[in-house]
Parts: C-alpha cells; sequence; structure tokens
C-alpha cells in the first residue's frame, strides 16, 4: 500500500498517508480543518505485508541457480571449526 506526503496550504501541516491507491485523496486539514490538505509530488513509498515473492523468493537454500553458478568453496573455507556470519545457508557457501 503506498504512503503519500501530505501538507496543507493554510497551516504549513505536513503528515504522511497510507492510503490504498483506490482511495480519494483527503482535502480537509487534521491540524487547522481546512480544505486545503493536498497530496504532494514525492517518490511514493510502500509497505510490504504478508508471504509475498520478498519473503519467500531470495532465500538461497533451495535455489537450483546457486549449484551451477560457482564452484563449490575452497577447502580451507570449509574446514573452518567456526559458523560463518550468514549461517552457512547463503549461496556464497
Amino acid at each position: 500500500m503506498p504512503i503519500y506526503a501530505y501538507r496543507c496550504e493554510a497551516c504549513g501541516h505536513a503528515r504522511d498517508v497510507l492510503q490504498k491507491m483506490s482511495d480519494a485523496p483527503l482535502t480537509t486539514c487534521p491540524a487547522c480543518g481546512a480544505e486545503q490538505f493536498a497530496k504532494q509530488i514525492t517518490a511514493a513509498g510502500f509497505q510490504l505485508k504478508g508471504s509475498g515473492w520478498y519473503a519467500t523468493d531470495f532465500r538461497g537454500s533451495s535455489s537450483g541457480a546457486t549449484s551451477a553458478a560457482a564452484p563449490s568453496p575452497a577447502p580451507a573455507a570449509q574446514s573452518s571449526p567456526s559458523t560463518p556470519p550468514c549461517g552457512g545457508s547463503c549461496a556464497c557457501h
């Protein structure tokens, strides 16, 4: 859902509002009540929720592309007794 920046032309009150793209723009300022609350032109922000591609696709542990992309690591890296910072489940191990 996009996050839009609004600003009142009467009092200067500014606020970011989480709205659906299909929602009507706000016009009444919550601070002064004037009908001069307008959406500003900015780069739209957005919020990711749920279990979409960003949560499921880039895990690396079950990707078939990583096995053909690079050879196995050097023997010195495999013999390290400590756990790597990434946990060893990424494509670099």
